[in-house]
């Protein structure tokens, strides 16, 4: 879904942590989230620790998106 949605001419980051499937697919832009289960948290965090853990994710994926890869080339990021 993430080639087509691209080819649509929309930008988009995929997050995730299985990222070798991801690039497997052809996914541009890849953003590694913390597990399967969690991607944008971690519940093991005190609350206000995650809060800030899933902000930084959201403005991590943001900003990817204001960068254009290469063409044929995944841009893995870690959050």
């Amino acid at each position: 879904m993430t080639k087509e949605i691209e080819r649509a001419g929309v930008p988009i980051v995929q997050v995730t942590n299985l990222t070798k499937i991801a690039e497997g697919i052809g996914s541009n832009r890849i953003l590694r989230g913390n597990s399967v289960l969690h991607v944008f948290g971690d519940p093991s965090l005190p609350k206000k620790n995650e809060v800030a853990y899933r902000k930084n994710a959201v403005k991590k994926a943001l900003k990817m998106l204001e960068e254009v890869p290469e063409e044929g080339k995944s841009v893995i990021e870690e959050i």
